[in-house]
């Protein structure tokens, strides 16, 4: 039945946001200017440095390509966790109880916002460029690599997103906190991680693991070695760790709704 029910939900709505075409395209658009906002910092910080934290213009803007594309597909189906809080305030969350289907689907699937799309193509377009520009002993495993770290990434940021929201069903105005870790882990993971002071980069790239997302799959497709001083396999682990952020994940939202009572109670 699932099967069939989120495709079906899922196609509503992007039908219903494809009917107005000229502002779907200005959404576009503008969904990838606000992308560009963070490359014009990076651009601007290299008009006074040669490097940062070690690392070229060109090998920072990998990072942050590969930040913002898997930030931006995450956004893409776990962002409506955002609106959870109102989900519980308004006792919508019961009514999503009631149905045959996962409460975490439901909300992944109530508002795919395709605009989003436009982030997604501007740090594909930074990628491209940076790239062409980066020295790569290109592999197979390589480009296995620059295709799945992306994915990866989307798959560790979603985890981070259902974690962090999940602590709404205890305190129902913690969308704050939840958006420090969500929002805060995309602009950290835009940039090299040892520049961070430590005990932000513990938190930010090893708790929450951020630095999985763009920062050590950039180390093993340039080839360099970690000024941290992990050893180089560590780059080929996103995937392994972003299965692992979806199972932590799973199972803190399988909990937290199973001690949910609803505000009433």
């Amino acid at each position: 039945m699932a099967d069939t029910v989120y495709p079906r939900l899922i196609g509503a709505r992007l039908r219903s946001q494809m009917s107005y075409r000229a502002s779907f395209a200005l959404d576009l658009a503008t969904q990838a200017l606000a992308q560009w906002v963070e490359l014009v910092v990076i651009l601007v910080l290299f008009s006074h440095v040669n490097a940062l934290g070690g690392f070229s213009k060109e090998e920072v803007l990998l990072m942050y390509a590969f930040a913002g594309i898997a930030f931006g597909i995450a956004d893409l189906f776990a962002g409506q966790l955002d609106n959870l809080p109102t989900y519980i305030r308004a006792g919508t969350f019961d009514v999503l109880l009631l149905r045959p289907l996962g409460t975490l689907p439901q909300i992944m699937v109530s508002d795919v916002r395709l605009r989003r799309i436009g982030r997604i193509a501007g740090a594909l377009a930074v990628m491209v460029y940076a790239l062409a520009q980066v020295s790569v002993v290109w592999t197979p495993a390589k480009v296995a690599l620059a295709i799945a770290t992306p994915l990866a990434g989307a798959v560790i940021f979603s985890a981070i997103w259902v974690v962090t929201c999940s602590v709404c069903f205890w305190i129902v105005e913690g969308r704050e906190f939840a958006n420090a870790f969500t929002y805060g882990s995309g602009a950290f993971t835009s940039y090299p991680v040892n520049v961070y002071s430590a005990p932000l980069r513990w938190v930010m790239a090893f708790i929450v693991p951020g630095a999985f997302v763009a920062y050590y799959p950039s180390l093993a497709l340039l080839g360099k070695q970690d000024p941290l001083g992990l050893p180089g396999w560590v780059g080929w682990t996103s995937p392994l760790v972003a299965a692992l952020a979806a199972g932590v994940a799973a199972l803190v939202w399988r909990f937290a709704v199973r001690h949910y009572r609803g505000t009433g109670s």
